[in-house]
Parts: C-alpha cells; structure tokens; sequence
C-alpha cells in the first residue's frame, strides 16, 4: 500500500510576484527575475547549472535596431547571477548555424564569441544553441527532480507518453553542444502540439511567449511529472526498506567529530580538502536503505553533478555502532583507498592526451546511521558537492518509484567530467592562495590580536575559527569574515581555555564543521600586576591557569587531532617579551609567559617526527584593540613606572629601539609568517616583535 505522507515531496511552487515584476524596466531586467526564481528552488535546478534566455532587440553601437538573444553566461549560477552574468548575441549571426550538418565544441566557442554584443561579457553558455535554435522568445533549461527522476527511469519514454501524450519531445542522451541544440529544434518544430523537451539523462527544456509564461510553464510541466510520481512511491519500501536505522542526533555528531580528521587525512594526500558533514533526514534514510549502496554505484543522476560529486560516491559498509567508532575508522581509511585505487583505474581506462587527473578522492561520503561527508577544496564547495547528492537521491527515489535507476555509460561519464567547456567553468574561480584549504583556530579570537590574525589569514584564503570567552565579540567578527568571504569561511565558539571539557568541545566543533585544523593560534590573554610579595596564591593560579594550562590544553588537542590527520599543522604561542624579561611587578604574569614558550619548544621536539611545527611570537605592548590593556593593567604597569596611563603609548615607543609602536596587525603578520610555507623548515623558534627592547634581546 503505498505511503501518502510525502505525497507532495517533488512538487515546487509557483514564486511569480506581479508587483516585484511590474516594476522590471527591461527584458534582461525580466530575464534576471526569471532565472533567479527558478535557481532559488535547487529542486527546479542544480547549483551551477541549467540556463535561461530572452529574445529582444536592442540597440547596437551604430543605434540600428538589433534582434539580440540574452543568455545565461558559462559559470554563473541563476539563483545569484545579475544583469552582467547574460551575455548578448546577435540571432542573424546564430540562425545560419541551423542549417550547418555539424560543429565541434571548439568551433561553436569560437563562432559565438564573434556572435557577442559586447565583448566585456562572459562567455556563452554551452546550451546557448539550445535556445537560439528554438523560435520562442523565451526559454528555459532546467533540472528538476520530478524530471530527472523520468528521465533517468528505464521506461522513462514510455511514463513520459502516460503523463504527456504527444506534448513532448523526447530526445536521447547525448552531450550538450550542436548535435544536441539542432535535435531538439527539430523534434519541436516537427510536434506543433510540443509544450516540453524532455532530455534523456539531463533535464528539461520549456518557454514561453513572456517571461512569466515561460517560468510558469517550467513549474506546472515539473508538477505534473512529480504528482504522477508521488501517487507511486512507497516511503515503507523506498530504496529497498530499511536496513540501517539512523544513530540519535547526538551520538551523530559527535561520532562525525571523531572521524572527520581520519577521513581529511586519507583524503588529502595530494591537496588538502575541507570537509562539511549532513546529516539530513533523507541523508539518513538513503545511507540507510537495504539497496542504496548497489543503487549508490550506478552513477551520476545528472551530468551537472559530475565534475562536483564524481561519478559514484563512496559508501561505508558500516553496521551504526556507537562503540564501534574505532571500527568505523579503519573501515573509512580502507574506503578511502580502495576508492583512489578504482579512480586512478578509471582514469587510465578513459583518459584522453590532454587531460591531466583530479585529486582521486571521494567528494562524497555515505556512513549507515551518521550521514554524508563531502569534500572540496573549500567549505562553500565540499556543500556544493553534498547540495547536488541532496538531489541524486531525490532523483533515484522517484526514479525507483518508477522503475529502475539508470544512468550516463563509464565513459561518458568520465568524458563530461573531463570535458574542456565543463572545466572551463572551473577556471573562473579565484585563483588558491597561501592559506586556502587551511583551517585555523585562534583562542582569544575576538582580541585584537586575535581577530586582526583572523583578517589577516582569512584574506588569504583561510576557514577561520575564533574561540572566546567573549562569545558576543567572536561572532561580531566571524559575521564580518563571513560576509566578505563568503558564508561559513568563519566560525565562532565558546570556549574557556582552563576547561579540559570545553576546549575537548571546541576541537570537535571545528573538526565537524571543517573536518580538521591546520593551524593553531594559542592567543588567550590576560594579565595583572603586583610586587611580588602582595602576589596572592589567587592572583598566581589565574596566570599559570590561563597562560599555562588554556596553551596547553588547546595545544594538546590540537596536537592529538593533527596526529591524526597525518598532514603535519603548525602552532603559534603568543608569548610576550616577559617570555625572556623579567618584567618589574609581573612575576606571574612573566612566569606563566615563560612557561608557553618553553612549553612550545617541547612540543615542536615532539612535534617533528608528525610534521607539526611549534613557533612562538613575543610581542610587547599591544594597547591598540587590546582587553588588557583596556582593564586595571593598564593603570598597574603605569604605576610601576612612575607615569598616567594615558602616557603609557608614547613611553612604550620610546623605549624601543626603533620608536616604534607595535599594533595588532603586526602581531598577525608574524602569526601568518609561521604558519605559510615560508617557515615550513622552522620549529622551535620565538620571534621578537616589540620594535627592539634592548632587555629582552633573545640570548
């Protein structure tokens, strides 16, 4: 008896607001509207894929009247892509190209690029010939669920008649380009009652008279494909029932905690990957499934996916132990190489002269009760590759509703994920920078020296996480990062650095959300003063505690995590000139500094044999941001030399070398020198940035 409670699952919603586009000035104005619409719904399309256009006419540089086809440009994404992400063609240049018998990917680039209006624009999609061949204004190529679904159904054609009657056009796989362009064009213009396309293995072609035309009719098509769907589908029996049950939300998280670093270490033997973990509901209930693992192998639901998911994920074999996370473990690391072994074979089976290998890796990884890893070589992108596997087992739950999954031939996968226009794409990105995928974690991350090392590493490429006791002020910092560079690039937690318990959760924190560290920051500050003799036992203890026990045990952690990575890390002790200076009035202060560089030079001897670098800085007299300085420490050190504390500045900078005063951004730099390939062969060391006090000279 088939299950009613996900009756709606694949049906989309209409999100056309009249007065939203009433105020539109312009086709293209129009065309942004529409495309943003439907990129809005990732179950109407992929991240990154499908594309729109609009026939109009424009006036060209001599102010003749121009009929111009507006296009999704090649790498952007509809549901963010503004005005200047379509490029404009000229159709009298384009509908020649219809009576042309063939065309190679190269010469069709090269042909549209003299098709341009503007030369400034990006490059035209793929499909563009898609909807120039097509005589409606305007077109829209997309992938649904529902859709994909049917068209990745054995009996796909044959469903497609029972929802459609003669309303479409089916048309079999083949790669996007001419071929395919002119096909579809000629099975439309040969059915007059064609509403829709509907492309074997790929996705969905409708249009319209008007932009609200169009979009509308993409969404009633998707709706009655998922209705005919949803009346099928049994959740009691989907993917084969129910094998694996899922772990509670808890014992989820912390078991992906456990095993994230295992599974960035194995991953990231030639570069190093940045790893997201999902545990959603339908997550769960695929990884869980009595055939997902065989349906798992079958392939990609969609070429889209490929160049992002690979075209199999790698799935666990695990029964959902809670005590068996150690077990868990060395099934992941033998997972992990089996499946670069199979990838390199399958390279070498379909490779062509040119091509040059991905990293062999999984992008994504299924456990049984715990939910989906993904990697990429940032956090935004290992999402990217778990979004589009959200949509693979949408895909193959409708499509076993229907019959049987079916998917692109090994070679055709391979030849799209390796396809030069696919990878074009690729290319657009920002070019990788010192600290990209790196993920650091600084204590005393809403200080300013924490938060300006943040800054520092994150604008050169860095995920960056700032533990404070000060949760307000680390998350007034991490939504700044975030907004400049991108969601999630910064995170931020609570942590008291003298709780065993709380640094534990910090680390395991940042393991889940990054799957890993690479670089530490032990930066938590504070600091009093007092002549020895009235230093109290209370006073000595807060020191030691903070500036010795909080090093030692975010170093520890860190430490223990990055061992197992088995990628090497480095790790910076902010130290102080009282470090090596017996500061006057500080004699716990400067005991508990000169236990963090001693404590870091046994670590780095320690460290070497892993790869795990320990440096130190010794700053001094950083007023500028600063919470010491802004507290009674302030008033005590310019009482221990006889001036105001509004004074203080100026008598720092005096007494350097350089009459220099030293800020927060210095501090950084130092910081970001350690950690960067240009100290990768230095361990052990302390470098002095204090602008050159003579008493505190290393020696």
């Amino acid at each position: 008896m088939t299950n009613k409670t996900n009756r709606r699952k694949l049906m989309v919603h209409n999100l056309w607001d009249n007065n939203a586009a009433g105020g539109l000035k312009s086709v293209l104005d129009e065309l942004v509207y529409r495309s943003n619409l439907i990129g809005s719904d990732r179950s109407v399309c992929n991240w990154g894929g499908g594309n729109t256009s609009s026939k109009t006419t424009v006036k060209d540089f001599r102010g003749r009247d121009v009929e111009v086809m507006f296009v999704k440009g090649s790498g952007s994404d509809l549901a963010t892509m503004k005005a200047g992400n379509f490029t404009g063609l000229r159709m009298e240049d384009i509908r020649p190209l219809f009576e042309r018998d063939d065309m190679s990917d190269a010469e069709m680039v090269a042909y549209l690029a003299n098709c341009m209006i503007d030369a400034k624009h990006p490059r035209a999609s793929i499909e563009t010939l898609l909807h120039a061949f097509l005589p409606f204004k305007h077109v829209d190529h997309t992938h649904p669920d529902a859709i994909i679904s049917l068209c990745c159904t054995d009996n796909g054609k044959a469903i497609a008649r029972e929802i459609f009657g003669d309303r479409f056009v089916w048309v079999p796989y083949i790669r996007p380009g001419f071929k395919l362009s002119k096909m579809i064009a000629e099975g439309v213009l040969a059915n007059p009652k064609a509403e829709l396309v509907l492309m074997e293995k790929h996705g969905l072609v409708t249009w319209g008279e008007t932009a609200e035309a169009s979009y509308a009719k993409t969404i009633g098509i998707i709706n009655e494909a998922a209705s005919y769907i949803e009346a099928r589908v049994d959740e009691s029996s989907l993917f084969g029932g129910v094998k694996s049950r899922p772990l509670d939300h808890d014992t989820r998280r912390a078991i992906a905690a456990r095993v994230m670093p295992v599974i960035r270490g194995a991953v990231s033997d030639g570069k190093r990957m940045i790893l997201s973990f999902d545990d959603a509901d339908d997550v769960l209930q695929f990884a869980g499934g009595r055939d997902s693992a065989a349906l798992s192998q079958v392939g990609a639901a969609c070429p889209d996916h490929l160049v992002h998911t690979k075209m199999v994920p790698l799935f666990i074999d695990w029964e959902p132990d809670q005590d068996d996370v150690e077990g868990l473990k060395k099934k992941l690391q033998e997972g992990i190489a089996a499946y670069k072994t199979k990838y390199k074979a399958y390279y070498e089976r379909n490779k062509n002269e040119s091509d040059v290998m991905f990293e062999a890796a999984p992008r994504v990884i299924l456990i049984p009760g715990v939910g989906m890893i993904n990697t990429g070589k940032s956090w935004a992108m290992s999402r990217v590759s778990g979004a589009l596997y959200h949509r693979a087992i949408a895909v193959m739950r409708g499509a076993t509703a229907l019959g049987s999954f079916v998917s692109l031939s090994e070679n055709e996968s391979y030849n799209v994920e390796y396809w030069p226009l696919e990878l074009y794409k690729l290319s657009l990105a920002p070019a990788e920078a010192e600290f990209s995928r790196k993920v650091a974690f600084i204590t005393g991350g809403a200080g300013g020296i924490g938060s300006e090392t943040a800054r520092l590493l994150a604008s050169e490429g860095a995920h960056v996480v700032l533990a404070d006791l000060n949760l307000d002020g680390a998350l007034k910092v991490a939504e700044e990062l975030n907004s400049q560079y991108g969601e999630n690039r910064a995170l931020a937690v609570h942590m008291d650095v003298t709780s065993e318990e709380a640094v534990q959760a910090a680390i395991a924190d940042t393991a889940r959300a990054y799957g890993g560290v690479d670089i530490i920051v032990n930066n938590a500050g504070l600091a009093t003063s007092s002549p020895f003799d009235e230093t109290s036992l209370k006073e000595w203890n807060l020191n030691l505690n903070v500036l010795g026990t909080g090093y030692f045990l975010v170093a520890r952690e860190a430490f223990k995590l990055m061992k197992e990575q088995g990628n090497g890390g480095s790790i910076v002790f902010v130290g102080s000139k009282n470090s090596v200076y017996a500061g006057k009035n500080a004699s716990a202060y400067s005991a508990a500094k000169a236990l963090e560089t001693h404590l870091a030079r046994c670590i780095a001897a320690e460290g070497g044999e892993h790869g795990i670098r320990v440096n130190s800085i010794l700053p001094d007299a950083i007023l500028q941001g600063s919470a010491i300085w802004n507290s009674s420490w302030r008033n005590e050190r310019a009482a221990s030399y006889g001036i105001e504390p509004e004074q203080l500045e100026e008598y720092y900078r005096n007494r350097t070398t350089l009459r220099v005063n030293i800020f927060p951004r210095d501090i950084a730099e130092g910081i970001a020198f350690f950690a960067s390939s240009k100290a990768e062969k230095t361990t052990g060391c302390m470098l002095t940035i204090d602008g050159g006090v003579p008493a505190a000279f290393t020696r």
